[in-house]
């Protein structure tokens, strides 16, 4: 059963024109500059910063950012072919601007008063970098187990925030945080205790961890933010209103969903690429191994997996843009398209057989890099949990 339409909601995007112009020269500047690049982000650990100033240049810090406070104003559809496109490239490309153009462009839209988006939207789109702070160390898509404060700050009408968040992507070099912290102890509606709060990240107070080490996505940086006494503003707290922090981050998720499985299947097609090349390079007993048939079973099976994706991407993006809820199409988008990674990537490790293990080639490196797909913005545990609590909801409002 999907929800009806809200008109209200559709957002025809930039001129079609105009956007396959962008994504044509685009798709060019991944291919000729951003790959080649890749070496030295992933010996450095780093983006370099001239490409990062390049990318702000093009404007991908602002994609979702309305063109009247300065950003692009695409739509969904538009949105998600920009971040399959980027992914063809190592992930660290599209990780720096991911939060600003997903989670907290989409917050913004959601949540923000006014004044707000006067003033946020155009920082981020000018490349301000943004960071999602819902994960702590004791809670994930658990709210209940929140330990974030904001208590009243009693010198003025502001807030006072204690607390750490975990794995947060771009924290180290972020310019601001949407902070979800703990306003009440207990609330009703479920998870009305839960507020949300923008917080630049110079306020004194927050502080950051080092890099966690990780297993892949070398050049994407994620840290802890600690939260010591952090005082902000009356009108830091997101909508001007308590009690719908965790609303906003959920509406925000479908969108970060969209972006991870997009992100997940531009980068299946470029180990599937990687994959055809070297099957066809690579001789054994005297020809290419692309002409042995259990190699092409392979192939043949990451290309309609990536095709299926492709399409469910296509599906749930035009359906945001026409206004309906998607909340269970994302989820369902996400675990699809990340599950479908991770088998194209270790077919591609077994098509480069004794190679796919070694550093040298970058099989064993597309392997590191998409596991995360399947964790982050929902695990496929939670969302599957998430699509059958929908799917019985429905069914029980129909047949009850």
């Amino acid at each position: 059963m999907n929800a009806p339409h809200d008109k209200s909601q559709f957002n025809p995007g930039m001129d079609e024109d105009t956007f396959e112009q962008f994504a044509e020269q685009l798709t060019r500047y991944v291919r000729e500059r951003l790959i080649p690049a890749e070496k030295d982000v992933i010996a450095n650990d780093a983006i370099p910063p001239e490409i990062i100033d390049e990318m702000r240049d093009m404007g991908l810090f602002g994609l979702s950012v309305p063109e009247e406070y300065g950003g692009a104003g695409l739509n969904m559809t538009q949105y998600a072919r920009v971040v399959n496109i980027m992914a063809y490239a190592a992930p660290a490309y599209r990780s720096i601007f991911s939060i600003n153009v997903g989670m907290f462009s989409s917050a913004l839209k959601n949540g923000a008063t006014d004044a707000q988006k006067a003033e946020w939207y155009p920082k981020i789109a000018e490349g301000k970098i943004a960071c999602f702070g819902l994960t702590e160390p004791g809670s994930g898509s658990d709210s209940a187990a929140m330990a974030t404060t904001a208590t009243p700050d009693p010198d003025g009408n502001g807030w006072i925030l204690n607390g750490s968040k975990r794995y947060i992507t771009n924290a180290p070099h972020a310019d601001v945080a949407l902070i979800m912290a703990r306003t009440e102890k207990d609330a009703q509606p479920k998870n009305a205790h839960v507020s949300a709060f923008l917080v630049p990240m110079d306020t004194p107070g927050v502080s950051t961890g080092s890099p966690d080490e990780k297993m892949g996505q070398a050049g994407s940086h994620v840290s802890d933010i600690m939260l010591d006494d952090v005082k902000v503003p009356g009108d830091a707290l997101l909508g001007g209103e308590t009690g719908k922090g965790f609303r906003f981050a959920m509406q925000s998720l479908d969108n970060g969903r969209i972006s991870v499985g997009a992100a997940a299947t531009g980068y299946a097609r470029r180990a599937l690429d990687s994959a055809l090349r070297y099957a066809n390079e690579r001789k054994a007993f005297g020809e290419p191994i692309s002409r042995f048939q259990l190699i092409q079973a392979m192939l043949a099976d990451s290309e309609i997996e990536i095709y299926a994706a492709e399409a469910m991407m296509a599906d749930v993006t035009a359906r945001a843009d026409r206004g309906e809820n998607i909340l269970v199409k994302a989820a369902a988008f996400k675990v699809f398209a990340s599950e479908m990674c991770g088998r194209v990537v270790d077919r591609v490790v077994q098509v480069y057989g004794g190679a796919g293990y070694l550093a040298e080639y970058d099989a064993e490196r597309f392997f590191r890099d998409a596991r995360i797909y399947r964790i982050y913005e929902g695990t496929t545990q939670i969302l599957q949990l998430q699509i059958a609590k929908h799917m019985l909801r429905e069914w029980e409002a129909a047949n009850g």
